[in-house]
């Protein structure tokens, strides 16, 4: 028998092991679970929570940790997939809901809040213009339809691997579920391949959208020289550059654009930067946006009950000018920076076939020794030794994305660091012989 089989037996046996221990340990997530199957399609209304056997059910949080339907506490290294930034009930935004909460739920009406949150976040990202919506998928959705319109041309160019919600799902090439706009499917981070497809549909490229940083897809940076060249392109054809920065917005206090030094024609942004609450945005260019200006006569529509919801407009301005302060998004995201080096250290000194990508307060781990510098490079994943690390990293308190994903929150310090680094060393050093 040769050796990568025997190697693959020894993890199936112990990924079957860790797998059994979690059942073991979760039997009132396991019957919430079941419970949930009679009334939601495979119990769940979210797919990116589900994972096999059963999810752990979470009862209640508190700063940056969670307590589990068995009791179980896990230090929260998820943070709602960015969009806990603030941990679990920040006083500061507790208390702005509060008052808001005072004064009425929904008015039906303009309010005293959104304009104030509006300048904000357009300072806060160097918007001329922004429009609320209910979620980044809404965002990125609006974003495409006014570039598609504005520019008066058909074509979207996405990039392999992509997510920019619900609906623009791009891992494998596409969903069946995404919006039916004509997409242009290139290589992130491939200069020549993709301004080749731009020269190739230029008449017709109305955008091109990207996260400057590839969030779902393993956390994998946009290039310089890749943006740069789409800045250049874009503008070169008459096409618009958007970035979705519903995740990325936290990685600088003006977003991971102002890092590169790229102004994108329009922003999209989502996630933390409500507060807590469900909240999207987009934005940017002064004669691109006011297209939908209600005054104009041929003005587009945008509707949505909740977009300027007093709720989310309280605890995102709150949020955003008084806890996400310029200065506390630059001592986080050294913080995150810190802690994904200290974690790649342990990595390289176990000569380990495992590495951690990101920026700042966001990081993956990816189970293979190659660059990471595309999702078709991050798909080479060992996928049974990450899933595998997932299990050990919850037996060990430890919350995060059943893919890998992980982030660092306001409320986690150097004690809940620690506990991460000793997680993965303990991983490095108990799995040491399955690694290859």
């Amino acid at each position: 028998m040769s050796q990568p089989t025997l190697r693959n037996a020894d993890i199936d046996a112990v990924l079957n092991e860790a797998k059994e221990a979690y059942v073991t340990r979760n039997p009132r997530s396991l019957a919430r679970y079941v419970e949930a199957t009679t009334v939601m399609p495979g119990g769940n209304t979210r797919t990116v929570l589900h994972y096999a056997p059963f999810p752990v059910a979470m009862a209640r949080a508190e700063g940056c940790r969670m307590w589990d339907l068995d009791g179980a506490e896990y230090i929260d290294f998820l943070g709602e997939y960015t969009a806990g930034l603030y941990g679990h009930s920040h006083p500061v935004i507790r208390a702005a809901l509060d008052r808001t909460l005072n004064n009425g739920i929904s008015f039906g009406a303009s309010n005293l809040t959104e304009a104030r949150f509006a300048r904000a976040v357009c300072d806060r990202f160097g918007l001329e213009r922004v429009r609320f919506t209910n979620s980044g998928t809404e965002a990125n959705m609006l974003a495409i339809s006014v570039g598609r319109v504005f520019t008066r041309r058909s074509k979207v160019m996405v990039f392999y691997g992509g997510y920019h919600g619900a609906v623009f799902g791009f891992a494998g090439g596409g969903s069946p579920i995404n919006a039916p706009f004509d997409y242009v499917v290139a290589h992130y981070n491939d200069i020549d391949r993709t301004r080749a497809l731009i020269d190739a549909h230029a008449d017709d490229l109305a955008l091109v959208i990207l996260e400057p940083m590839i969030g779902s897809g393993g956390c994998i940076p946009a290039s310089p020289g890749f943006v740069t060249m789409l800045r250049e392109q874009t503008a070169r054809i008459g096409a618009l550059l958007v970035f979705d920065e519903v995740m990325t917005s936290r990685l600088a206090s003006g977003g991971l654009q102002s890092v590169l030094g790229i102004r994108p024609d329009l922003t999209t942004l989502g996630k933390y930067i409500g507060g807590g609450m469900s909240f999207g945005a987009f934005g940017g260019r002064a004669d691109i946006m006011e297209l939908f200006d209600p005054r104009r006569t041929d003005a587009l529509p945008h509707a949505g009950t909740f977009n300027n919801n007093v709720l989310t407009m309280a605890a995102g301005l709150t949020g955003l000018t008084e806890v996400y302060t310029a200065e506390a998004a630059h001592a986080l995201n050294v913080r995150g920076a810190a802690l994904r080096d200290r974690l790649n250290a342990l990595c390289r000194s176990a000569d380990a076939p495992v590495q951690f990508t990101g920026i700042g307060s966001m990081l993956a781990v990816h189970t293979q020794r190659d660059p990471i510098t595309s999702p078709e490079v991050a798909a080479k994943d060992d996928a049974k030794l990450k899933e595998l690390f997932f299990f050990d990293m919850l037996a060990n308190g430890i919350w995060l994305a059943r893919r890998g994903m992980m982030t660092v929150s306001l409320p986690i310090g150097d004690a809940e660091c620690g506990r991460l680094e000793a997680a993965v060393q303990e991983f490095l050093s108990t799995r040491q012989s399955l690694m290859v």
